[in-house]
């Protein structure tokens, strides 16, 4: 009589150990751990970013202790909500293979307008609208000259970019207005719920709306769809010009916001605000993962690479290291951390 140890195997029985021993070792567990593998490499390649961060946090706790204290991790995600969400509206127009460089110009533009009309008695919410819709314009404009009479992005918004900070100049003459008029104007920029500054919970909302919006509406859809193949797009029947005129506008506007949240933190307008801005935020959309030809990428990386960025800055400013040696150590995070993330993804890919 046979056991099931010692009696004869069946066909599929004996397969697996045929193979699994055989010279090259290609059975079910070899193909179990080439798939684990591939699969680690594939959270690997979705969650480095967020891995950098971490290490990075660890290494800001140890070199400077003070890092970790509620204080400073509230004035943290205070300071990188007004990149932050100017870099959220980046990433949409990034994502139609697009680029706008007159977002700092924008903020500043915003912050002085919110600050005039409430130096002029009017209702800081309809002061807020107008501010808003201000920025939505701006972004619209150059979209359309993109998009319907086909100039490249990077020409309209470099002419945006100096032209809204004229305007911005010429509003107050050059001088900063007052914004103080209202206290609770003044907590929507600078206030706080508990420990958590309400600027970073208007950050995280912003993230998760435009997260939403991309991967759960038809409008998401579309902006993947015009960054990967704009005559495909169009030849499907897509509104791609609609598109970028939209995800311009939303840059505007997300702008606009950022501008309104300075002036309400500072109380003041400022004309020479957010100079470089624009810098910061494609920085912190490409280190995300987005690609600069469209396509590809999301809000959640560039989530991540605002505050990696930010503690980066806030590390140096606790270390007592001058402003000029931060942007070198930035610029070189900057380039380490996008040549992991290429070297990664490729990997992972091979996989």
């Amino acid at each position: 009589m046979t056991t099931p140890s010692s009696g004869p195997k069946t066909a599929w029985q004996a397969a697996p150990s045929a193979a699994g021993t055989g010279p090259g070792g290609s059975g079910p567990a070899e193909a179990a751990r080439a798939l684990l593998r591939g699969r680690g490499a594939e959270l690997v390649v979705k969650f480095n970013l967020v891995l950098v961060f971490l290490v990075l946090c660890a290494v800001a706790s140890v070199l400077a202790p003070e890092f970790l204290t509620t204080r400073n991790l509230s004035n943290l995600l205070q300071q990188s909500a007004l990149t932050g969400i100017v870099a959220i509206g980046m990433t949409l127009v990034v994502l139609t293979s697009g680029i706008d460089l007159s977002v700092g110009s924008v903020a500043a533009f915003g912050g002085m307008t919110v600050a005039l009309l409430m130096d002029h008695d009017m209702n800081y919410v309809l002061a807020m609208l107008i501010s808003l819709a201000a920025g939505a314009g701006f972004g619209a404009i150059m979209g359309g000259l993109s998009a319907y009479l086909t100039l490249p992005a990077f020409m309209t918004t470099l002419a945006g970019l100096t032209a809204i900070r004229g305007l911005a100049y010429l509003l107050s003459d050059g001088e900063p207005v007052n914004a103080d008029q209202s206290h609770t104007f003044q907590l929507i920029g600078g206030g706080f719920i508990g420990t958590i500054p309400i600027a970073g919970l208007i950050f995280l909302g912003v993230t998760i709306l435009a997260a939403l919006v991309l991967r759960g509406t038809t409008f998401g859809e579309y902006v993947y769809a015009v960054g990967s193949n704009k005559e495909a797009a169009r030849l499907s029947g897509l509104p791609v010009r609609g598109v970028i005129t939209a995800v311009f506008a939303i840059s505007g506007a997300l702008a606009a916001l950022s501008g309104v949240l300075l002036t309400s933190r500072l109380t003041i307008g400022q004309p020479t605000a957010f100079d470089g801005l624009e810098l910061d935020a494609i920085a912190a959309v490409v280190l995300g993962g987005t690609n600069l030809f469209g396509g590809r990428g999301g809000v959640l990386g560039t989530f991540v690479a605002v505050l990696l960025l930010s503690v980066v800055r806030n590390l140096c400013n606790l270390m007592g290291l001058d402003s000029f040696f931060q942007m070198v150590v930035t610029g070189l995070i900057l380039v380490v951390a996008l040549i992991l993330n290429v070297t990664i993804e490729k990997r992972g890919s091979r996989a």
